[in-house]
């Protein structure tokens, strides 16, 4: 596995592999890599020739209230986890290498970006997309892999690929789940023990909603009161969103099919965490 911190230098060796008809993966992360992010990995790794790791903390998706500065880090754990996954190339820039002094330069997407975690962090999605632009930039022609926990995520970064004719292929990978359930997530690390026990509830609350559908429950209100009430159980939890959508455009929807997505944000202590499911498939695991 080869370390390249410069744009230039990742470029260059890429061009080298495409020249040679090879493919290529890319996973971009923000480090402090857990199972969700090595099975990224591990799938680029399957379906490629070659594989691109990214490691930046993005300081455009976070606002002035949010963990950038405690957001947590492990770059020798990192290295060495990226390089047992399969990663050929770990791209590892600092903000330098990556921005001038000031960015002046956003890319926003409409819609589906102003909802949910939108509604939430209004500056968060054109980050996102931001970053995501500049990475396939850099990268170009490749297939990118990102996990489905952050489902609304996937689909703003669909759109812009669409919109903006980006030559990359988005795969969604399942969730990791910790024995309990719990979506792995860099974040949980901010859990204390006694919260991290009550973040069980989070996909026992999908697990009972997804219950009553397979018995034939197709009403979007009633489902979303079962997850709530669950959630309502704990102290802990603060509920920031339950919503039941059209997975593609993330729109509510009233009725239950197989395009419905449900999905969860909530508060613990200072996490806050996030999930979702297939309304009728139920949990990834």
């Amino acid at each position: 596995m080869d370390t390249i911190i410069t744009p230039e230098d990742l470029q260059h060796r890429l061009d080298d592999l495409r020249n040679s008809q090879m493919s290529i993966g890319l996973v971009p992360t923000m480090g402090y890599l857990h199972d969700g992010h090595l099975s990224l990995i591990r799938k680029a790794k399957s379906e490629n020739d070659a594989v691109v790791t990214t490691i930046f903390v993005n300081p455009l998706q976070f606002s002035a209230t949010e963990d950038l500065d405690t957001y947590p880090k492990d770059i020798e754990s990192d290295t060495f986890l990226a390089k047992e996954a399969g990663t050929d190339f770990l791209f590892t820039p600092s903000h330098k290498e990556m921005f001038c002094d000031d960015v002046l330069t956003a890319v926003s997407v409409q819609e589906i970006s102003s909802v949910l975690e939108g509604a939430s962090r209004p500056t968060h999605f054109s980050g996102v997309a931001t970053i995501v632009a500049k990475l396939f930039n850099i990268v170009g022609v490749c297939s990118a892999y990102f996990g489905e926990k952050d489902w609304q995520q996937i689909q703003v970064i669909k759109r812009m690929v669409k919109d903006l004719s980006y030559r990359v292929e988005i795969e969604g990978c399942p969730i990791v789940r910790e024995e309990d359930g719990l979506a792995m997530s860099s974040r949980n690390v901010y859990l204390t023990e006694e919260q991290r026990k009550e973040a069980a509830n989070i996909p026992e609350s999908l697990l009972k909603a997804h219950q009553e559908i397979r018995a034939g429950e197709r009403q979007s209100t009633i489902v979303k009161r079962i997850i709530t009430e669950r959630l309502d159980r704990s102290s802990a939890i603060e509920i920031d969103y339950v919503e039941l959508v059209n997975g593609e455009s993330l729109k509510i929807t009233d009725q239950i099919d197989e395009q419905t997505r449900v999905l969860v944000a909530v508060k613990i202590g200072s996490a806050r965490l996030i999930d979702n499911m297939n309304a009728l498939k139920g949990l990834d695991r």
